[in-house]
C-alpha cells in the first residue's frame, strides 16, 4: 500500500511540529502550509490523501479553504478534518456546510486524531476502489455495446448464445453453398465436457447431446486454431478420429471447418461444396465474437462482484464504532428487497435495494463512538449529532447513478410518513420509495436485535409494535402501502431473521 500524504495547515509552527511528531512515526508523509493560500497551492501541486485544516487562519479561514476545495471537482473528495478551538454547535454546522468530513476540537487527543485519520483514509481507499470499479464497468460495457447492442454481461449465458452461432452458420435452404448442414460444439467446463450436435429441421434448430471424449485434446498444438478440411484430407490418418466422431452421431460428410482452443471445439460440417478459407473466416469471426463476449461477461461479473463487495465493506466500515450489530446490514438488505418485490418493483430495483440498503447507516462513520455506544438515553445535543448521520451518509455516497438508491436510503430512512422524522421532516411521497421501504426494514430489525439498552424482541412483538405502535413507534410513521406489503410477507421476515441471525 502506498504511503498516505497528509497536508497539515496551521499558522502556528508549534502545532505543525506536534502533528508531524504524531504522524511521521506512523509512516505518513507530511506536507505543511501556514495559511489558506499556501494550502491551496500545496493541494494543486501534490497528490494529497487527507487534509488537517486549522480554522483560525490569517486572511482566509479554514471554512473558506474547505469550501473552495469542495467546489473543485478534481479535489472535492479529499477528506478534510477541521481542527479548531471553536466548539460550538454553530461552528460544527459551519464546518459541515463547508464540506468537511470531520471536526476535532483543540486540545485534541492524540489517539482520537490517529483513529479518525485512519478511518477517513480507509473510507477514501474504498471510495477509490468503487471509482475504479465504475471506470472498468463503463469501459468494458461501452466496448461490448459497440459489438452487440443487446449484450447483457450479467445475464450472459454461453449455452444460450450457441443458438445465435448455429442460426448464423447452419444451412437455411438447398441453394446455400456457404453454410454447413451440422454444427458440433464441444465445451469443456468445470463439470466435464459437454458435446452437442445441431441441425436445422424446418424453421427450427434442433440440438442433440452426445457422449464423446475424442474431440478435446485431439488437435495438435502446432495446428492453427482455425482451418478447414475436404474429402481428400479426411482420408489422412490424423483426421480419422474426427471422422469416427462424426460417425458416432450419424454424420457422413465430405468436409468441415474447425475451431479449437483449450476449452472449446467447433466443427461446421457438411458444406454443399468444398470448404474454403471464406467458410473458415466466417466461423472464426462468429466464434471469436461469442468467446469475446463470454470473456467480457466474466470480467464484468468479477467487477460487479468487486463493486458489491466494496459496498458491503463500506457498510461494515460504518459500523466500526457502533455496537456489535452482527448481520444487521445483511438483514436490512433482505427485508428491504422482500418489501420492494411485494410492492411490484422491477427485478433491477429489487436487486439494487438488496445491494444498497445495507449502506443506510454509512453516515455513522462521522458519529462519535461514545454516542453510538452510549447505553442510556441520549441528551438533546447528542441526539442532534446522531441525527446528522443521514446527511453525512448522503455526502459520502455522492450523486453517482450507480449509488442513487443508496443515497436516497441513507438520506431518508429516518423520515416518517407523517412528517415527524429527520433530517428534513419530509412526509408522504416526498420521501423516496426506497427510503420508505428501508425505514420499515430498519425498524423491524432494530426491534428484533439485542442492544446495550434493550433485549431482542421476538417476531410477534416486533410486528405488533410496527402495526399497532408502542408509544415511540406508531403505524402512521410508515407508508401505508409498505405496511400492507409487510403484512403480506410477515413469515418471510421471520425466515430472514433466522437465516441471518447473529452468532454468539
Amino acid at each position: 500500500m502506498s504511503v498516505a500524504t497528509i497536508l497539515c495547515v496551521d499558522d502556528e509552527k508549534a502545532n505543525l511540529a506536534l502533528v508531524s511528531a504524531i504522524l511521521v512515526p506512523l509512516g505518513y508523509r507530511i506536507i505543511e502550509a501556514g495559511d489558506g493560500a499556501a494550502a491551496l497551492e500545496r493541494v494543486a501541486s501534490n497528490k494529497i490523501d487527507l487534509i488537517l485544516l486549522d480554522v483560525m487562519l490569517p486572511s482566509m479561514s479554514g471554512f473558506d479553504v474547505c469550501r473552495l476545495l469542495k467546489a473543485d471537482e478534481a479535489r472535492r473528495k479529499i477528506p478534510v478534518i477541521l481542527i479548531t478551538v471553536l466548539d460550538s454547535r454553530e461552528d460544527r454546522i459551519r464546518g459541515i456546510e463547508a464540506g468537511a468530513e470531520d471536526f476535532i476540537t483543540k486540545p485534541f487527543d492524540k489517539f482520537e486524531v490517529i483513529a479518525r485519520i485512519e478511518m477517513l483514509l480507509r473510507v477514501r481507499r474504498l471510495d477509490r476502489r468503487v471509482e475504479g470499479a465504475y471506470a472498468s464497468i463503463r469501459e468494458l460495457t461501452a466496448f461490448s455495446e459497440r459489438i452487440v447492442g443487446d449484450f447483457n454481461p450479467m445475464s450472459f449465458d454461453f449455452g444460450a448464445h450457441v443458438d445465435s452461432l448455429t442460426s448464423k452458420l447452419l444451412i437455411s435452404d438447398d441453394s446455400s453453398i456457404d453454410s454447413p448442414r451440422w454444427i458440433i460444439i464441444s465445451l469443456r467446463g468445470s463439470e466435464g465436457t459437454s458435446n452437442m450436435v445441431y441441425q436445422r429441421s424446418g424453421n427450427e434448430i434442433v440440438g442433440t447431446k452426445f457422449e464423446s471424449s475424442l474431440l478435446h485434446g485431439f488437435f495438435p498444438r502446432e495446428l492453427p486454431s482455425i482451418g478447414f478440411l475436404n474429402v481428400g484430407d479426411l482420408e489422412e490418418p490424423r483426421w480419422k478420429m474426427i471422422a469416427n466422431t462424426l460417425d458416432e452421431v450419424g454424420i457422413n460428410a465430405p468436409n468441415f471447418v474447425y475451431f479449437h482452443d483449450a476449452d472449446l471445439t467447433v466443427l461446421a460440417v457438411g458444406y454443399p461444396e468444398e470448404a474454403t478459407d471464406h467458410n473458415a473466416a466466417v466461423v472464426h469471426n462468429l466464434v471469436l465474437q461469442i468467446m469475446f463476449l463470454r470473456s467480457l461477461a466474466g470480467q464484468l461479473r468479477a467487477t460487479e462482484d468487486a463493486f458489491l463487495y466494496t459496498i458491503r465493506a463500506l457498510a461494515r466500515a460504518a459500523e466500526v464504532n457502533d455496537e456489535d450489530t452482527g448481520n444487521h446490514i445483511l438483514r436490512v438488505g433482505e427485508y428491504a428487497a422482500t418489501l420492494a418485490a411485494q410492492l411490484g418493483q422491477s427485478q433491477a430495483i429489487v436487486e439494487g435495494i438488496r445491494a444498497q440498503a445495507p449502506m443506510h447507516d454509512v453516515g455513522k462513520i462521522h458519529t462519535p463512538p461514545q454516542i453510538l455506544r452510549k447505553p442510556g438515553p441520549l441528551t438533546a445535543e447528542e441526539m442532534g449529532i446522531m441525527r446528522q448521520h443521514p446527511m453525512h451518509g448522503a455526502k459520502i455516497l455522492g450523486d453517482h447513478p450507480r449509488l442513487a438508491i443508496a443515497h436516497d436510503i441513507a438520506l431518508s430512512h429516518h423520515e416518517r410518513w407523517d412528517g415527524s422524522g429527520y433530517p428534513s421532516g419530509r412526509k408522504g411521497e416526498q420521501i423516496p420509495l426506497a427510503g420508505r421501504i428501508a425505514s420499515l426494514a430498519d425498524q423491524y430489525d432494530a426491534l428484533r436485535s439485542k442492544r446495550s439498552y434493550k433485549p431482542a424482541m421476538d417476531h410477534e412483538r416486533a410486528c405488533e409494535i410496527i402495526l399497532q405502535g408502542d408509544g415511540r413507534s406508531r403505524p402512521e410513521h410508515f407508508d401505508p402501502r409498505v405496511v400492507e406489503a409487510f403484512k403480506s410477507v410477515l413469515g418471510k421476515f421471520d425466515e430472514i431473521s433466522r437465516q441471518f441471525a447473529d452468532q454468539g
